[in-house]
């Protein structure tokens, strides 16, 4: 995991350029937070509870992503329910847009008047919210497992 200091990849030291990364440790204060990356790029901050994730999420001025993982429906529920933002991923590791979703990014992540892909691109200033969430069936966590079942 990189911590977002002095990140570059071999042969674009002096271009924006990242190969896939992970930052770990991400505070608000960092301009990894602050500024929307459009790459391979996930960016993870920890919390102490549900509302201080919810206050994070949504005091940012970008609203593309964000995935929670737990245990708890009802944490799910109020978090989906509660964020300001186009796609949610809940146990999932980010929510991919997929062309039968609209791109819905919202707030300085919204795309123009429309949503780029599908059916949204007639739907003028609709804020749409894509969850996607999955749910194994045993209760007890035996690791991560990054499938998303599309049946």
């Amino acid at each position: 995991l990189v911590d977002g200091s002095e990140c570059t990849v071999e042969g674009y030291e002096q271009g924006h350029w990242i190969g896939p990364t992970v930052f770990s440790d991400v505070t608000t204060s960092m301009r990894i937070y602050q500024e929307e990356i459009f790459g391979p790029v996930l960016c993870c901050l920890c919390v102490d509870s549900l509302d201080e994730a919810l206050a994070i999420v949504n005091d940012n001025p970008y609203g593309n992503g964000t995935s929670i993982f737990t245990a708890s429906g009802a944490a799910a529920r109020k978090y989906q329910s509660e964020v300001s933002v186009g796609q949610v991923g809940i146990n999932v590791p980010i929510p991919v847009p997929l062309p039968f979703f609209s791109f819905t990014g919202w707030k300085n992540s919204f795309f123009g008047d429309l949503h780029a892909y599908g059916k949204q691109a007639v739907r003028f200033y609709t804020e749409t919210k894509t969850i996607t969430s999955r749910w194994p069936e045993d209760s007890i966590p035996a690791g991560p497992n990054l499938t998303i079942n599309l049946r």
